[in-house]
């Protein structure tokens, strides 16, 4: 790539400026309505455009001006149709028109600066269709600047047309908003920067890696203009003889970590492997990638594997095969009550580590509270266990103190032993101890539902109608609950384990996930029972029409099964 060195460069945001309302990019709405306010003669006199920065407002306003002040050899009044140069375009579009002025407002705070300003509106334009005033960041105006403005903004003189800019829309009284045409112009997604920056690096010559646009089309988030400043930033790195500019260098310049070395990261911490989340991350930071957006590369995949979660392959369909599987497998470990656990402490962490004074430090930290997340009880769940441990303790204090009153009592009879004494004494204690840790090896949902004593009748049932597993081990309980299930089922489990074996259990309810209820696993071995029994050979010979097995009896008229063959001559053993 040659550079003119007589010329002073115009950078990229400049050079390719708008210069029609055809090359807005992702303004639609807005131009559409435009248009048709142009056509049928119903233009506003004053407009509002607010929107983040770099989005297209200043350059709106005036395609606006030049709009609404357009004159050819063949158009005599407004036109939006400006793809012929008229007689004040170029004036207008490099900020020299003496009818269209440009008011910086963070410059220009005070009533006496507006009163300057709006002195001049009375006059007629010199040589214009309208006097045009754009002000720009129009947020930063005092109080008494915006109410000086009010009544001229009201009832404006017929020749005058006021066009307002800012990203502070909430910062203008409602009194101002009221009186304008307002449009929001949104932020341009990242598929439609990438394609006007590829077309760009065509008319430059430039070589960069498609996988290096899309990076610079997510850094820019919805800024046109930020995508061409980093734009810029990547084609100087190419060497002269125009070789092509990886997305490594755009990594580089960007200061990210490799992004499938990010999903690894995250998988890492999110499944508990912290010791190996701890050597990435500073490995990541010691080949140049920032903490702070490591962590905001941690929430986009968090972000990316809960789509894939709830919506399946669809929701990662725009980016690369490779990375849409690991997230996909990262999606299939994880359950919907994990992810968002994890992307709250993402969150909350995310402004501790862009303040604190070592960010690395901070980031590490934050792995680690991930690395425990999968472990968490949900809120709900922990607010009862938080009740139930202190309902437990204000009983225990209670017995505590009766028995501190009980031997004070007997302290002066010491052949009265109270009852609580010779149960002690006894050992029934110890074996009750010894019976609750033979019970505690209940790893799976059968072991646990055949524990439960029977006067839990209706919960047994419950559980094994409505809970679809979905990982169950010592001290824990991840089941999908299926249609019907009672909103207490989580809270009724805890309690009988908690009886049973003396431990807070953590039973979580999901979204998904589950496997098949006892209930169906059951009907699932009835029928498999009931094809096996019709292959028998009494079944077999016992063929009667309209006959149903209800019991085989073995040689010793004992019942196999408990079923005998019912038809209509009664039944036959």
């Amino acid at each position: 790539m040659s550079v003119n060195a007589n010329k002073t460069y115009k950078v990229l945001a400049r050079k390719y400026r708008p210069r029609t309302f055809e090359d807005m990019i992702g303004q639609e709405a807005m131009v559409t309505t435009l248009r048709n306010a142009f056509e049928v003669s119903r233009v506003a006199h004053a407009f509002m455009l607010t929107g983040v920065r770099g989005i297209g407002k200043t350059t709106t306003a005036r395609l606006l001006a030049r709009a609404l002040n357009y004159e050819s050899d063949s158009v005599e009044g407004p036109s939006v149709n400006l793809t012929t140069s008229g007689k004040h375009c170029d004036l207008i579009m490099n900020s020299s028109h003496m009818d269209v002025l440009e008011i910086d407002a963070a410059s220009r705070t005070g009533v006496e600066n507006m009163r300057e300003l709006l002195d001049g509106v009375r006059y007629a334009p010199a040589s214009a269709r309208y006097k045009v005033y754009i002000i720009d960041e129009v947020h930063m105006l005092s109080t008494g600047a915006f109410n000086a403005l009010l009544k001229t903004l009201e009832e404006p003189p017929d020749h005058a047309k006021f066009i307002f800019a800012t990203t502070e829309i909430r910062k203008v009284p409602i009194t101002v908003l009221s009186r304008c045409q307002r449009f929001d112009l949104r932020r341009v997604a990242s598929e439609e920067i990438k394609t006007h920056l590829s077309g760009i690096c065509k008319k430059e010559k430039a070589n960069i890696a498609d996988e290096g646009l899309s990076l610079i089309s997510r850094a820019a988030e919805g800024s046109v203009r930020d995508s061409l400043s980093l734009l810029d930033q990547a084609i100087v790195q190419a060497d002269m003889e125009g070789s092509m500019v990886s997305a490594e260098n755009i990594r580089v310049m960007l200061g990210l970590a490799n992004k499938a070395r990010t999903i690894e990261l995250f998988e890492l911490a999110a499944l508990g492997s912290i010791k190996a989340a701890l050597i990435l991350i500073r490995k990541l930071y010691d080949d140049g990638a920032d903490a702070i957006i490591m962590m905001k590369d941690l929430l986009d995949v968090c972000h990316e594997v809960s789509r894939a979660k709830v919506l399946g392959a669809e929701a990662l369909s725009d980016m690369a095969s490779d990375q849409a599987g690991l997230l996909q497998e990262i999606s299939k470990k994880l359950t919907v009550g994990q992810l968002t656990r994890i992307w709250q402490i993402l969150i909350k962490s995310y402004d501790e580590v862009r303040v604190a004074p070592l960010p690395i430090a901070a980031a590490e930290m934050v792995l680690l509270k991930l690395s425990t997340a999968g472990l968490l009880p949900p809120p709900e769940l922990a607010t009862k266990i938080i009740k139930e441990m202190s309902t437990q303790s204000t009983a225990k204090g209670k017995i505590d103190q009766s028995l501190a009153s009980g031997n004070s009592v007997n302290a002066g009879h010491p052949n009265h032993h109270s009852a609580t004494e010779r149960v002690l004494n006894t050992g029934a204690v110890k074996e009750i101890s010894t019976l609750k840790n033979t019970m505690l090896a209940l790893n799976t949902l059968e072991e646990i539902v055949e524990a439960l004593p029977d006067s839990d009748i209706i919960l047994k049932s419950d559980i094994k109608r409505y809970v679809k597993p979905i990982k169950v081990k010592q001290g824990m309980i991840l089941y999908q609950p299926s249609e019907g299930a009672p909103q207490d089922l989580s809270g009724s489990i805890v309690t009988a384990l908690k009886n049973l074996t003396g431990d807070l259990w953590v039973v979580s309810p999901e979204m998904d996930g589950g496997g098949s209820t006892l209930k169906d696993l059951e009907k699932l071995s009835q029928i498999a029972q009931d094809e096996k029994d019709k292959s028998h050979p009494i079944f077999m010979h016992s063929l009667i029409k309209e006959a149903k097995l209800i019991k085989i009896y073995n040689s010793k008229d004992e019942p196999v099964r408990n079923n005998v063959i019912k038809g209509n001559f009664g039944e036959q053993e």
